[in-house]
């Protein structure tokens, strides 16, 4: 693959880094990240149309609700935990309709009603030539070194829970399916999980230091509208 086409798809496998871009640690964290809008602020990604984050009452919480229209964007804090100190991570998501036609595994319907992400720092002198060629487009897009590896957890319309999908941009964000299809929708759905454990079986190696953490609905790639509540994301 050559010319035109060959730009277009390192274009998008950059803009797709940009979602967990996190320079150096500089933010401790509490044991509960999402103290409402304090440190966490909007990330759009180059050549999209922004999701509109704001905080909401939902049910009883404090929550970030998320309303995506043909659109992809984050919302994300960031923090600095070391990796010898990460342990479980809980948080709770709720969705009340899937995105028609969505599919993780195929980039053009790569469109999700709820993510939560952990971006996490890690020596790029490790990546192949052309993760690092992606990783400085990246920076120029944005102004922002990309994380060496981000970790996701979905909810697909389809896929098996604890599937593992590697993402059809760059290998360096894998996603974890957490809910899938139908079941569950109109609920608060709650998860813990080993950050570690997790990265380990997504990567196939240790994770470096916490650097960041997210949340993302999008409905871009469908052109399609998404809608997703997020309630706190805590760390013990």
């Amino acid at each position: 693959m050559t010319g035109p086409c060959l730009r277009r798809r390192l274009l998008l496998a950059a803009a797709a880094l940009t979602a967990g871009c996190a320079t150096a640690p500089n933010d401790d964290v509490p044991s509960a990240a999402f103290v409402p809008e304090e440190g966490w602020h909007p990330v759009g990604l180059p050549g999209k149309a922004s999701t509109h984050y704001q905080w909401q009452r939902k049910d009883g919480r404090t929550t970030i609700a998320a309303d995506a229209d043909r659109s992809a964007s984050m919302w994300r804090r960031k923090v600095a935990i070391p990796a010898d100190r990460l342990g479980q991570t809980s948080f709770s998501w709720r969705v009340d309709r899937l995105i028609p036609d969505a599919n993780l595994a195929d980039a053009d319907r790569a469109d999700a009603p709820a993510r939560v992400l952990f971006a996490f720092a890690g020596d790029v002198r490790r990546l192949s030539a052309r993760n690092r060629m992606m990783f400085e487009l990246a920076h120029a897009l944005t102004g922002e070194a990309p994380p060496f590896a981000t970790l996701m957890y979905v909810w697909d319309g389809s896929a098996p829970v604890d599937s593992v999908i590697v993402s059809t941009r760059t290998d360096r964000i894998r996603k974890i399916v957490l809910d899938s299809g139908a079941e569950g929708l109109g609920q608060w759905r709650h998860h813990r999980r080993s950050l570690v454990s997790d990265f380990r079986r997504a990567f196939g190696e240790d994770p470096g230091p916490l650097v960041a953490v997210g949340v993302m609905t999008d409905a871009d790639n469908t052109r399609s509208t998404a809608q997703a509540w997020y309630s706190p994301i805590e760390f013990d």
